[in-house]
C-alpha cells in the first residue's frame, strides 16, 4: 500500500496563529470524545472552538487530519511516557531476575493503561472511527515495537535478534489489545487492575518458557 499522502497545512510559526491551531485541535478532541468523529462536523468544531470555519480551514484542510494529528498526539505521549520508565527500570530493578518479570511487565501494561484511561472518551472515538478516515490505531505497533524489544533484552539478555522481533510484534499487539479493553469507559478500577495483572502474569509465563525452551541442550 502506497504511504499516505500528507494532505495538512503548513504549521504556523507566530505563537498566536499556533496557538489557536491547538485551540481548534484541543476543541475537535474534546467534541470528538463527546459525540463520536462521524457525528461532528467542521462547522460544529468551529462553533465550539469560537472561530470562523474559514479559521479551522486555514489550518486543517479537513477532519481526517485533525483525527490523524489526535492520534500522533495520544502515540508520542505514550512513547514519552514508556521511554521514562524504561530509561529508570534498570535502577529501580533488577529486571532479569525470575521474580521481578512479572511485575516488569506488568508496569508496562500500567504505562499503557494509565495514559490510555487519561484520554478514555478520545481513544474509544479513535477506535471507532480512524478506520473510516484511512488512519489507524495500527500505527502504535510499529513504532513501540522497537521499545518493547530493548524491554526484551533487559529482560531476558542479549539472544537470537530476530526472535527478539518477533516476541515483541506478539508482546505489543497482544498486550496493546488488553489494555485498550481495560481501558474502556465502562471498566472500572478494580477490574482494569484484574485485567492489568493477569495479563502481565500471562506474558511473563511465556517469557519464562522462552528462556527455558533456550537453555535446552540442542538435539543429537
Amino acid at each position: 500500500m502506497p504511504p499516505k499522502a500528507v494532505r495538512q497545512r503548513r504549521r504556523p510559526i507566530q505563537e498566536r496563529s499556533r496557538a489557536t491551531r491547538e485551540h481548534i485541535l484541543d476543541t475537535a478532541g474534546r467534541l470528538f470524545g463527546e459525540r463520536g468523529i462521524a457525528d461532528t462536523s467542521t462547522n460544529r468544531i468551529a462553533m465550539e472552538a469560537e472561530v470562523s470555519i474559514g479559521t479551522v480551514y486555514r489550518y486543517f484542510d479537513d477532519k481526517s487530519v485533525m483525527v490523524d494529528e489526535l492520534l500522533e498526539r495520544l502515540l508520542s505521549r505514550v512513547e514519552e511516557r514508556f521511554t521514562r520508565w524504561l530509561s529508570g527500570l534498570p535502577q529501580q530493578s533488577n529486571p532479569q531476575s525470575p521474580a521481578n518479570r512479572a511485575r516488569v511487565v506488568t508496569e508496562l501494561l500500567e504505562v499503557f493503561t494509565d495514559e490510555l484511561v487519561a484520554s478514555a472518551k478520545l481513544v474509544r472515538a479513535l477506535v471507532g472511527g480512524v478506520q473510516f478516515y484511512n488512519s489507524g490505531l495500527p500505527e502504535f505497533e510499529p513504532r513501540l515495537r522497537l521499545l518493547v524489544k530493548l524491554l526484551l533484552i533487559q529482560i531476558i539478555g542479549p539472544g537470537d535478534d530476530h526472535k527478539y522481533d518477533v516476541m515483541a510484534f506478539v508482546l505489543v499487539n497482544t498486550g496493546f489489545a488488553a489494555v485498550l479493553r481495560a481501558s474502556a469507559l465502562e471498566v472500572d478500577s478494580r477490574e482494569r487492575q484484574e485485567v492489568v495483572a493477569m495479563t502481565g502474569y500471562m506474558i511473563a509465563a511465556w517469557i519464562e518458557a522462552e528462556i527455558a525452551a533456550d537453555r535446552l541442550p540442542a538435539p543429537q
